[in-house]
């Protein structure tokens, strides 16, 4: 008899970023597709240091069984850190800590989003975000943003006009746009969330990425100005890009009800995160590591980011146009098609192959109406030489023979 799957599944296909991966064997290709940190930024020694420190002091916590919650010596240091980032009045009791900032998109997902629900993102969008909100039916409504992050007068049209169960943004440092919501915006969508009375989550795992001049503050630092948003706001967090993915350590911040709804959820899934994990993560914060760690990263991918930014002028010219990003991982560029040259993503990254290079194309990032001209590049894995190599090889796909449409 032939297996039955779930409708949901109808609702969503595999990740286009994990197929192109399967490409990325071919001997000498340079890769800017992955969100990853580059692994020779990982602090090693201090994460050794610290899971050594985790089995002298407390083995039996470290290896057993956890609280679904998180580790009570990590949420205390997780609260303290987003302290050190103007985030007033946070208990540890008001985090729980999740197995990477996606499994709170999971979480949100079980608990808000009834199938035919309306659910805002920014148009572009993370990938696995467009994914996890469809698997359980949500009807996706895509808001333009520009280089100051999401437009927020369409915004509130949107909200007007969908009435949505939640508001999902990436306001610092966007994947994949690299956009950073401006302070004055910020400030009007924590207002929105309260005049219409909507969930507004907040997903900043890049926040702590800038290069120069700090961002500003997450909406979840702001709330305190804006009475009333507090308790509609959700903020997930993750040290995966800033220390290590390995760990899988995030959290999520949210109102009481709906962080109880979501341990108990929690709890079906994955019963806790690894406590051995939490506890290597909770010593190394501890130990007072993590500002070097971020000065030395923020130091590098500064220094990549105008490698790449600085090439692609060079070798690209009109043949592209994009905003030098302030901080995180990516550069998110548009093809314009200037003296006949290609004008689409997808069609580019095919040829970049080709060539050597590997690029995510911009059309998975949007739940609707998606722009074929865009694509992804990321800086973070390539020093600079290979970034140079990297993006002249785009150019020589770029100037290839337009196919006739």
């Amino acid at each position: 008899m032939p297996i039955t799957f779930a409708d949901r599944l109808n609702q969503v296909e595999t990740s286009a970023i994990r197929e192109l991966f399967k490409l990325l064997g071919k001997p000498g290709i340079i890769s800017f597709a992955g969100g990853f940190p580059d692994s020779a930024m990982f602090d090693v020694e201090g994460l050794r240091t610290a899971s050594e420190a985790a089995l002298r002091e407390e083995p039996g916590a470290a290896l057993q069984y956890g609280a679904t919650e998180g580790y009570q010596p990590l949420r205390e240091q997780l609260a303290a850190f987003m302290a050190g980032k103007s985030v007033r009045d946070l208990a540890p009791e008001q985090l729980i800590v999740t197995t990477g900032s996606q499994q709170a998109l999971d979480l949100l997902g079980k608990t808000l989003i009834d199938p035919g629900d309306k659910v805002i993102v920014e148009g572009p969008t993370f990938l696995a975000t467009i994914q996890c909100f469809r698997l359980y039916g949500a009807q996706l409504v895509s808001a333009p943003i520009d280089a100051d992050g999401v437009r927020v007068d369409a915004l509130e049209r949107l909200i007007e006009e969908h009435r949505p169960k939640l508001v999902y943004l990436i306001p610092t440092f966007g994947n994949p746009s690299g956009a950073t919501l401006s302070l004055e915006r910020r400030r009007r969508v924590l207002e929105l969330a309260v005049k219409h009375q909507v969930v507004l989550v907040e997903d900043d795992p890049y926040g702590d990425l800038y290069f120069g001049e700090a961002p500003p503050p997450s909406l979840l630092a702001l709330s305190h100005e804006v009475p009333g948003s507090r308790e509609l706001l959700v903020h997930c967090g993750s040290l995966s890009k800033v220390l290590a993915p390995g760990l899988r350590i995030g959290w999520m911040v949210a109102p009481a009800e709906l962080l109880a709804r979501a341990t108990m959820c929690k709890q079906f899934s994955d019963a806790h995160t690894s406590t051995f994990a939490q506890a290597t993560a909770a010593q190394y914060l501890r130990a007072g590591r993590m500002p070097a760690t971020l000065a030395r990263v923020r130091e590098v991918y500064a220094g990549r980011a105008q490698a790449m930014g600085e090439a692609l002028r060079r070798e690209l010219g009109e043949g592209v146009d994009f905003v030098a990003p302030r901080g995180g991982l990516f550069i998110w560029a548009r093809l314009t098609g200037a003296g006949g040259r290609i004008a689409d993503g997808r069609e580019l990254a095919r040829r970049a192959i080709d060539q050597g290079v590997a690029f995510v194309p911009g059309t998975p990032f949007f739940c609707a109406d998606p722009d074929h001209a865009t694509l992804r590049l990321s800086f973070a894995t390539a020093d600079a030489e290979r970034i140079r190599e990297g993006v002249v090889r785009m150019g020589r796909a770029l100037e290839t023979e337009a196919v006739p449409s």
